[in-house]
């Protein structure tokens, strides 16, 4: 049986179109500043107002591509109260006293995710938070430095 001739140059012409290609691919689009929670969706306001003494702690839902999560509210809750509910790419700031809270998530599907919450206003610790999904899409919660 004869042997088909190897010609490295369809290899090398192939390596050039992908090479040339990938030069045309975008450029990843400036980060978006994060919407604040329409106040018509914050259902204990009390927390959402600054006060002697409270210190601004704030509550980001991280922007999904991911149309299976993109749509979904992220029930925010403090110390056990459901205070409002963030969509992609917003954000909420709570003003709480000095000390351990309790914040928690969760969403229609999932239940509440709940983590223990330093809040200090020592400036060299951060006070903010992240909402995310992770590959199940179950919804995630972590502290997040500056």
């Amino acid at each position: 049986m004869p042997m088909r001739p190897h010609f490295p140059c369809k290899a090398a012409l192939f390596a050039l179109a992908v090479a040339s290609l990938a030069g045309c691919a975008s450029t990843p689009a400036e980060p978006v500043p994060f919407k604040a929670v329409p106040q018509a969706r914050v259902v204990q306001p009390g927390y959402t107002e600054p006060g002697s003494g409270l210190v601004a702690v704030d509550v980001r839902r991280e922007r999904s591509h991911d149309v299976i999560v993109r749509f979904r509210d992220a029930l925010v809750y403090i110390d056990g109260e459901q205070v409002t509910d963030l969509m992609n790419g917003e954000h909420a700031v709570f003003y709480l006293s000095p000390g351990v809270h309790r914040i928690g998530v969760s969403t229609q599907f999932d239940p509440v995710v709940e983590m223990r919450f330093t809040v200090t206003a020592d400036t060299r610790y951060t006070n903010r938070a992240s909402v995310t999904f992770d590959d199940d899409h179950r919804i995630a919660l972590r502290r997040v430095a500056q």
